[in-house]
């Protein structure tokens, strides 16, 4: 199991991903995330896209999807908290995303 990252880590980590800090930002034990897409279809292939990477790393999001919206909140349970699994995939949602 990974280890649980400090508040510090967790800010470091959060600066490396999204310097702009426009879609992410930290809770206090998550990384909450917001999407937005042209409409349904293109917000569902990014949670299809997502979910492929995710099953692979055995690491799922808590996520939520309304019309052109999606939602996230990264976490790792079984650590209590933000662990380098979270910035991974993370990272996998951005790629996912693209330019929307």
């Amino acid at each position: 199991m990974p280890a649980p990252m400090t508040t510090e880590q967790a800010v470091a980590a959060l600066a490396e991903l999204e310097p702009s800090g426009n879609r992410f930002s930290l809770g206090s034990d998550r990384l909450v995330g917001h999407f937005r897409f042209r409409d349904f279809p293109a917000a569902f292939a990014f949670m299809t896209r997502v979910a492929l990477v995710a099953e692979r790393m055995n690491h799922h999001p808590e996520w939520r999807n309304v019309y052109n919206r999606v939602d996230v909140e990264l976490t790792t349970h079984d650590a209590g908290g933000l662990t380098e699994l979270d910035f991974t995939l993370a990272r996998a949602m951005l790629d996912a995303a693209g330019g929307s």
